[in-house]
């Protein structure tokens, strides 16, 4: 048996509508799922992001509760020619890129804040890639 990806990422935030802004308005991410001051869903290519209120998902009954703190990271990855035009849309939008890093062998990747302070970075593909 094997694992094809995960799925989807979330992460937790008391503000979904400052993350609506951030995540929709900035980052230019679909919303296909959103409920006032509970959640907003995004897609990032064959995935998505959730980003749960973590005072109404901890308390959940219909699906099992869920909740975290903290700076949670993530990674969107994006092709080799469109690493940088994200660096430059990223850095148009107002965002403070805090680190950019070559992992060598033709692997980069950089990293900043959302409006909840996660962690976010875009990796260029194939730093991860498994054959087994």
């Amino acid at each position: 048996m094997k694992i094809s990806q995960i799925k989807e990422t979330c992460i937790y935030s008391r503000d979904i509508e400052g993350t609506i802004s951030f995540y929709r308005d900035k980052v230019g991410l679909e919303l296909f799922g959103y409920k006032e001051g509970k959640y907003a869903f995004f897609r990032a290519g064959s995935s998505v992001l959730l980003c749960f209120n973590p005072d109404d998902s901890k308390f959940k009954t219909s699906i099992p509760p869920h909740f975290g703190e903290g700076h949670l990271h993530f990674a969107f990855e994006t092709s080799k020619a469109d690493y940088p035009k994200w660096k430059s849309h990223i850095e148009k939008q107002g965002i403070i890129i805090d680190h950019e890093q070559n992992w060598g062998n033709g692997f980069f990747s950089f990293y900043f804040r959302d409006n909840n302070n996660h962690c976010v970075e875009f990796i260029t593909p194939g730093f991860w890639e498994y054959d087994g």
